[in-house]
């Protein structure tokens, strides 16, 4: 991420090719998996599971693909065994790496939520990245408005998602400001938002009363 926040170019840095797509992508895009010692087909969102790694684009029709075609036997080279619910396993363990990276950025002053915070990070101009729930009303949409440049909105997530980041409830209005980790909270939520086929482009507000 640039010192306005926006994220730097996607296609610098390490490459992998995709089993479904064929397509040679930044490991930021994808998503890496390995085979366990009993054969089962295992996500590393961290890629950091030891093992041959097995690329797979963060999009659901690539890993649905995968799947279906048995490509991961194919590039294991052997049987395996793949989990019924493995999109399900990798939404769910890309959201706890967004949300986990969130919450560091915040405990490290990243972050803020709440409409009156955010507005005011906006207003001097310290804001990088806006993001707001999924789930929320429409009538603050134009309320608070992110700033230019790729990345520098967040919009899938829902209000409770956010609030596990924040120690809430439900967090509808929330912020970053520049810094590594908001560039990796931008790369993660770019990867889940992509897996639920959403791309986070349109703004969903709420009132100035919620969090």
């Amino acid at each position: 991420m640039t010192r306005g926040g926006r994220t730097k170019d996607r296609e610098t840095g390490p490459e992998r090719r995709c089993i479904a797509t064929g397509a040679v992508r930044p490991r930021a895009a994808l998503i890496r998996f390995v085979i366990a010692p009993d054969g089962t087909v295992t996500p590393d969102v961290d890629a950091r599971l030891p093992g041959r790694g097995i690329w797979v684009s963060a999009e659901r029709a690539a890993l649905d693909r995968a799947i279906k075609r048995k490509l991961f036997a194919r590039a294991a080279r052997q049987n395996v065994q793949v989990p019924e619910n493995l999109p399900v396993l990798v939404d769910d363990l890309l959201r706890r790496r967004v949300l986990d990276t969130l919450s560091l950025a915040r405990k490290g002053g990243l972050a803020v939520a709440g409409f009156e915070k955010v507005r005011d990070l906006a207003q001097r101009g310290d804001m990088a990245v806006l993001l707001q729930a999924a789930d929320g009303s429409t009538r603050g949409k134009t309320k608070l408005q992110p700033p230019p440049g790729d990345g520098a909105f967040i919009g899938h997530l829902s209000a409770s998602e956010l609030g596990l980041a924040f120690g809430r409830e439900r967090v509808i209005h929330s912020a970053l400001r520049a810094g590594g980790l908001t560039t990796r909270v931008v790369e993660e939520a770019a990867r889940l938002a992509a897996l639920r086929g959403q791309n986070g482009a349109s703004v969903a507000g709420e009132e100035k009363t919620d969090a």
